[in-house]
């Protein structure tokens, strides 16, 4: 069995690196919430919902719900951090 630390690839780290800092921006610019949203971004938003809601059902990977909450801090925040979360192994 291998350690949970070992999990962490290269890729998964540059994910949760990507991930931050989108969450880092959007804190900073104060657009939480979906303030200042454009219309493109809704509907890049609403695309990896419901890319995330079907593919979460296909492959159980529940986790990737966490992408959702994630969204109210723009898709600059919630992309990367439904890849890293989509790229671990699941058991």
């Amino acid at each position: 069995m291998s350690s949970p630390r070992s999990d962490l690839t290269p890729l998964r780290l540059l994910w949760l690196a990507l991930a931050l800092a989108g969450a880092a921006l959007a804190l900073g610019q104060h657009e939480t919430m979906w303030q200042g949203i454009r219309t493109a971004e809704i509907v890049a938003q609403v695309t990896l919902g419901l890319w995330c809601m079907i593919e979460t059902m296909v492959r159980r990977n529940w986790l990737a719900f966490l992408t959702f909450p994630a969204l109210a801090l723009g898709i600059g925040c919630a992309l990367p951090l439904y890849l890293f979360i989509r790229s671990r192994r699941i058991t």
